[in-house]
């Protein structure tokens, strides 16, 4: 036990160990990125999430680095670690996905987002000469049930694109999902659907990356992963959980 103890002491904090990784790929990382920040960021999103806590720090390392490539932020809500089985999987929420259009799109964009349609909404989609527009009038505080949602990309040159889809299309795009059952998907059912129709949109985006890893997790996150295989092989994971994880507090660096 007291060689166990001596072992322990002897491993490098997680934050210690995030930083040299961080440090090791750091030709992978967008060129803005703030490395310091994301591994406050980072100890403060498992001290505040226990179920994260459970998982072991190879698998929590490879969840963070995924975001990091992208340079988005898990503490942020712009990306997610869901608990699937035994295994923690990545998902870019709505936020990221609207920053990397944003940020990495050929055609600059002025504005993108996507919005939840609900009964007493209105909501109407036109075209007139070949130019798309919308109007969206929803109901205040409106709690009514969801019957679609749409997403929308305004160019700094004038232009415009839109999509749309009924409530059936976006459970269509759910049932087919590996993660159908997630957490993500019980517990944020309204963003699902907003990221849903937002990702559709995104693949008539022309983006370009600054990494292949960049691009990869992209599309890898875009795509329906319906592989019965995947599935099988994360709900029997059985030792992917064996490191005990210990929190540390997030350091301050003001």
């Amino acid at each position: 036990m007291a060689e166990k103890a001596e072992l322990r002491k002897a491993e490098p904090s997680f934050s210690v160990m995030l930083t040299e990784k961080l440090t090791s790929v750091e030709d992978a990382l967008p060129k803005d990125f703030n490395k310091a920040r994301f591994v406050q960021n980072a100890l403060a999103l498992i001290n505040d999430n226990p179920q994260l806590q459970k998982y072991s720090k190879a698998q929590l390392m490879a969840g963070l680095l995924k975001a990091s490539y992208l340079g988005l932020d898990a503490y942020a809500k712009e990306c997610y670690l869901i608990p699937y089985g035994n295994q923690l999987q990545f998902q870019i929420d709505y936020r990221g996905a609207k920053k990397l259009a944003k940020k990495y799109s050929i055609r600059r964009i002025r504005d993108i987002d996507a919005k939840i349609v609900r009964e007493g909404d209105r909501f109407e989609e036109t075209l007139d000469g070949g130019k798309a527009s919308f109007t969206f009038k929803p109901k205040p505080f409106n709690t009514g049930k969801i019957v679609g949602a749409f997403a929308y990309a305004l160019y700094e040159d004038g232009g415009m694109m839109i999509d749309q889809m009924s409530v059936d299309d976006l459970e269509t795009t759910r049932k087919h999902s590996k993660a159908a059952n997630s957490m993500a998907w019980k517990d944020f059912t309204s963003e699902m659907y907003r990221k849903t129709v937002l990702h559709r949109l995104c693949k008539h985006i022309e983006i370009e990356f600054d990494t292949p890893q960049q691009r990869q997790l992209y599309e890898d996150d875009v795509a329906i992963a319906t592989s019965p295989k995947e599935v099988a092989e994360a709900e029997i994971m059985e030792n992917e959980n064996a490191e005990e994880f210990v929190v540390e507090e997030p350091v301050d660096e003001a």
